[in-house]
């Protein structure tokens, strides 16, 4: 069975930094691509970031570029997501997910086979 466990979420002020994880198992982990996706309340689904855990190539939305770093840990089948500088537009659910492909250009598709339960972020201003 596939899962994806997200943690690292919470509060923080406008400026701070936080670093999400997504633990993953039953999945071949080093030929895949992890994505992070995020959804604020009335806003559609948004990719965030993306890393191919085969060749370490990874992609990050316009909105987080400078700001998240994406990295993956393939001993401990676990992806990072580095956020600083957050902003208050940045407090949505963030969930990891397997995506069906992922390019550098385009990042990785919306849909998805398998997702975590997601996690709370919300930046105070």
């Amino acid at each position: 069975e596939v899962q994806l466990v997200e943690s690292g979420g919470g509060l923080v002020q406008t400026g701070g930094s936080l670093t999400l994880s997504c633990v993953v198992s039953g999945f071949t982990f080093n030929l895949g691509a992890i994505g992070w996706f995020r959804q604020a309340p009335g806003k559609e689904r948004e990719a965030v970031s993306c890393i191919s855990n085969s060749d370490g190539t990874t992609w990050h939305a316009d909105s987080v570029k400078g700001r998240f770093t994406i990295s993956s840990d393939n001993v401990k089948n676990t992806v990072y997501l580095q956020m600083n500088s957050l902003k208050p537009e940045d407090s949505a659910v963030y969930y990891c997910t397997i995506p069906r492909w992922f390019t550098v250009l385009v990042g990785p598709s919306r849909e998805y086979d398998y997702a975590g339960q997601g996690i709370q972020v919300t930046v105070s201003s």
